[in-house]
């Protein structure tokens, strides 16, 4: 078999590696990289295992594992290290993250595999279009936003995605659609929150004359913007900053985030902890 990437998280007990990690062997699996983490906290225990070589098939192996997962409880997922999840990424009218993405996504630095595009306005239909990707205009308005917002969650089952990426999308899911798309839905956003919320939120800080900025990548859920950390960054600025260099460090800031946070769901590093994340680097 090629490259695997093993997952899980359970509660934390004695045995849970060996057994594990036993199993692996007794399949003739070769462990490239093993990384695991034991929240004391939450008595929740996680952990990430590459490996090569198995010499079950893909069926015997996952019924290898399945005794252990019935042993230990296991919430598990093994999958390929080549497969690329499936991608949706929503925008609206700013570009950065949408064209980081899909630069890093042609370039072979993104293992991800795009599906399309949806956004509220047409502005980004020639960015998408030259990547030759889909591009799905779902204009909202108060009218329409169940209407709309159906439409998206359909774009999403019918392509197959497995992640639904807010590239800078400036619309508030409702709480159904968060929970529809509950762990599999991203958002990226400048960090000045809760401090300068609304809008304008860099002429706000430049007027508080902040001295850090920068960008934060977080699951969706019904709390707005609040949802569990993926990845986060900062820039130092000082009194010289016009808002329009705040404008554009926050910009670059997020782009590359953002980018950080879709990656690493990418390569199966990122798992859930009640409002926290692991993230194995």
């Amino acid at each position: 078999m090629s490259a695997q990437i093993l997952t899980f998280t359970c509660e934390d007990r004695v045995g849970i590696v060996a057994a594990v990690t036993g199993e692996l062997a007794a399949a003739g699996g070769f462990i490239l990289d093993s990384q695991q983490y034991a929240d004391l906290e939450t008595g929740r225990f996680f952990m990430r295992v590459v490996f090569s070589g198995a010499e079950d098939g893909e069926a015997d192996l996952r019924a290898r594992l399945g005794k252990v997962g019935e042993t230990f409880a296991l919430d598990w997922s093994l999958v390929a290290a080549d497969a690329r999840p499936r991608v949706l990424i929503a925008v609206s009218t700013t570009s950065h993250c949408l064209n980081d993405l899909l630069h890093r996504w042609s370039t072979g630095a993104l293992p991800i595999e795009p599906v399309g595009v949806v956004s509220n306005h047409e502005t980004l239909r020639g960015l998408t279009e030259w990547h030759g990707l889909p591009f799905h205009h779902l204009p909202v308005d108060p009218g329409n936003r169940a209407a709309q917002e159906a439409a998206l969650l359909g774009l999403f089952e019918t392509s197959g995605a497995d992640l639904l990426v807010l590239a800078r999308y400036m619309q508030v899911l409702s709480a159904d659609l968060v929970e529809r798309l509950a762990g599999r839905c991203i958002n990226i956003h400048h960090s000045f929150l809760p401090s300068f919320k609304g809008a304008r939120p860099y002429h706000q800080a430049h007027a508080r004359g902040v001295k850090l900025i920068g960008a934060t990548a977080h699951f969706v859920t019904s709390d707005l913007d609040e949802g569990p950390i993926i990845e986060q960054a900062a820039e130092r600025v000082d009194h010289r900053a016009t808002v329009s260099d705040l404008i554009a460090i926050g910009r670059d800031s997020e782009a590359q985030v953002l980018a950080r946070a879709v990656g690493w769901i990418a390569e199966r590093r990122v798992l859930l902890n009640g409002k926290r994340t692991v993230v194995f680097r």
